[in-house]
Parts: structure tokens; sequence; C-alpha cells
């Protein structure tokens, strides 16, 4: 069954929860584990933090803000976001954003495939996104896909070891391993 976007965001009002919403199919998200949720606040806490001692008019997010992907008809709530400049809102929802410049997913065993996939092909039709970041939560590894100016083109680059710094380049930063993982348990293979 089809359900408008008005009728989702009615229905996210009335539940107090969060959904995501993808052309007229709507999808309960589940909650994180421990570690994402540590991951999670290290990476906005770190952005934030060197983004205010650049002095720069770039603003994280955390993932209670629901970004609206217009041409994909998509609403979804990653777990960071960095907007640069003005906040843009959605048309139809204020309380949505449509122009992220990077975007951080940490991934989880259900959900990697799809923020890999899908969901990167989803973030890729917003015409400002140029930074995307994928953490895993069992093992030191990050990968950051960055789009080049005046390209279609997206580089990638693996981040492996707690002691690597990650360079985010949309906003010209660096962020520890350390830093990203401080307080997280790793599970042992």
């Amino acid at each position: 069954m089809s359900v408008s976007i008005k009728e989702y965001l009615k229905q996210e009002r009335e539940a107090n929860a969060k959904y995501e919403y993808h052309d007229g199919k709507v999808y309960a998200l589940a909650g994180g584990t421990l570690n994402h949720g540590l991951i999670c606040g290290n990476v906005y806490s770190e952005i934030k933090n060197q983004l205010k001692i650049k002095g720069s008019n770039c603003t994280p997010l955390t993932s209670e803000i629901r970004l609206h992907i217009e041409n994909k008809k998509s609403y979804v709530y990653p777990d960071s976001m960095v907007i640069c400049g003005d906040i843009e809102k959605s048309e139809e929802e204020k309380n949505s954003i449509t122009n992220p410049i990077l975007i951080v997913e940490v991934l989880s065993k259900s959900t990697a495939e799809y923020d890999r996939g899908d969901k990167f092909y989803f973030y890729r039709q917003i015409p400002s996104f140029r930074e995307y970041v994928l953490i895993e939560q069992d093992r030191y590894v990050v990968d950051v896909h960055f789009k080049e100016e005046q390209s279609d083109m997206w580089r990638i680059i693996r981040y492996e070891g707690i002691d690597k710094s990650v360079k985010l380049q949309s906003l010209d930063i660096e962020i520890s391993m350390e830093e990203i993982y401080s307080r997280v348990e790793m599970l042992e293979n």
C-alpha cells in the first residue's frame, strides 16, 4: 500500500518515532547498539569542535534531523550530517533539511549493504552532497567517498587502524581514529 508524504509525516508526528520514507513506502528505524551510539556521538562532537575552532560557517547535525531527498521522494535520518552556509529546509516539511555537504553513516550488519548501495545512490542525488563517511563499528575501518569538484567521479579512501586520522576534505579537517572509537569496545573475532 502506497502512503503519501503528507500521511507519512502525520504518522511520524503522531507515533513520536522515526521512520524512513521512500516513494510511498514507510520503514521503521531500528534502535542502535551502544557502540553505534558512542561512535555517532564521538564523530558529531569532533566535527563540531573542529569547525568551531576554525570559525567555520558549517553546522553539524545529529541523527535527530530528517533529510529530504526531493527528487527521490525520500526522507531519511543519517547518523550525522554537515551543512555549510545557510540551512535549506524542505518545502514540504520545515523540520527537514535538503542541503548537506557531508553525511556520516555508522555501519551495522543489518544496514551495511543498504548504506553502501541504495542509500549512497539516493544521497548522490543531492546537489550539495560531496562527502560520504562510512564507519565500521566492530573494527577500526572508515571509508570516505569524496566527489571532486566539477566532476561526477567519486574517490574512495579507506582508513584502517586505531593509529590513523581520517581526512574530511569537504570540511578541511582531520579526526583521529582514537577519537572516533573512544570508549568503543571491539568485538573479539
